[in-house]
């Protein structure tokens, strides 16, 4: 396991003994954004040879968004014992008890009682990048055709394009968590099949263009997260297993 979760680090994540600073740096493009952002500086370059102007401005400023938004920093996954941390970027829109999703539910999943499920919100504006939200196996990778509703809406979890992903610690502990389309969201990348083993924080996927992650906790677990707050994927921590004490709040 230790050898396949250095694999899935850059030189820059790999803890060094004898380091005491580090250097801030541009996060790296991901390399499934690269190709758009060679469509758009093609496209750039075409309406700057033609002396158009008015289209080759707009165009650069839509090929900096692309590169932009398919930025992939490098992201510290938190020490302690049963951390739950966020598999997304974006905002807390949605805490409620439900039950599981059917493709994860069962004696070998998530069981059938209902649980709570903290839901992230991403705008075009926020990392895509998806992270494991704890280390282990992942069990289950599940895909669903759908619709494209606004990712914002409770239905979503039912109606739209989503991936469902079943990881389990080493512990025996199971996550689950799923990966919503949305408006905009037209295509859900994933990086990991069943049976890999993955660090806590890793990339498990992507999804382009505003989205949303739904993260199913164990049974007596509450949020250690708030409505309204602003969350980091592989970084904050939503939740300690076992730890029932609930965060309330809402941010104005």
């Amino acid at each position: 396991m230790a050898d396949r979760k250095n694999a899935d680090m850059t030189s820059l994540e790999k803890p060094d003994v004898g380091t005491t600073t580090v250097r801030w740096r541009w996060p790296s493009v991901h390399p499934e954004g690269r190709k758009f952002a060679l469509i758009g500086a093609a496209i750039t370059l075409i309406f700057a040879l033609m002396a158009w102007e008015t289209l080759a401005w707009p165009m650069a400023g839509v090929t900096i968004w692309i590169l932009a938004f398919f930025r992939d920093p490098i992201r510290t996954f938190p020490r302690g014992e049963g951390l739950i941390v966020s598999p997304a970027d974006g905002l807390v829109t949605m805490i409620a008890t439900v039950p599981p999703p059917r493709e994860l539910a069962g004696p070998d999943g998530l069981g059938d009682e209902p649980m709570t499920r903290v839901s992230i919100f991403m705008s075009v504006f926020d990392v895509h990048i998806n992270r494991t939200p704890i280390a282990g196996t992942i069990r289950r990778v599940v895909y669903i055709s759908g619709k494209f509703l606004n990712a914002d809406l409770d239905k979503a979890s039912e109606e739209n394009e989503r991936q469902h992903i079943l990881v389990e610690g080493n512990d025996g502990t199971r996550i689950g968590f799923t990966q919503i389309a949305g408006l905009v969201a037209r295509r859900i990348v994933p990086f990991v099949k069943p049976g890999d083993i993955v660090a806590g924080g890793q990339r498990i996927g992507l999804i382009r263009f505003g989205s949303r992650v739904d993260v199913y906790l164990p049974a007596g677990t509450q949020p250690r997260i708030a409505l309204g707050q602003r969350a980091i994927a592989g970084e904050t921590v939503i939740a300690r297993i076992g730890e029932a004490e609930r965060v309330y709040g809402t941010a104005l």
